[in-house]
């Protein structure tokens, strides 16, 4: 029984999943669908946090758009994501960065990997 979801599930995973880690900076392209029409979003931010593994394995990405703190949680397999693009790594001290959220201005910022 096992065996028959093992195998489901390894046939919808995505292969073209780049590699990103908490503290990198992403752009997350998404399919949206409105009416009859799609069209891609972008949503670029931190990621503060990834969870679980294999297709359930999600990631959680942090942004401020107009002084307001936005998150979006994305499963990494699902076929809404167009693409996954890392614009800047970044270094971080945890291994989930929740405590982002208490943060503002510069303060919230990961330090970059190039920056040692």
């Amino acid at each position: 029984m096992a065996n028959i979801i093992d195998q489901i599930e390894r046939e919808n995973m995505k292969e073209n999943v780049p590699e990103f880690s908490i503290g990198d900076t992403v752009k997350v392209n998404v399919k949206i669908k409105e009416g009859d029409k799609e069209r891609i979003q972008a949503f670029e931010g931190v990621v503060i946090a990834r969870k679980n593994g294999g297709i359930r394995e999600t990631f959680t990405v942090r942004k401020i758009s107009y002084g307001v703190g936005v998150e979006k949680t994305y499963p990494i397999h699902s076929p809404k994501i167009a693409s996954i693009e890392v614009t800047r790594k970044g270094k971080p001290k945890r291994a989930k960065l929740y405590y982002v959220r208490n943060l503002t201005g510069k303060a919230a910022k990961v330090k970059s990997a190039d920056n040692k």
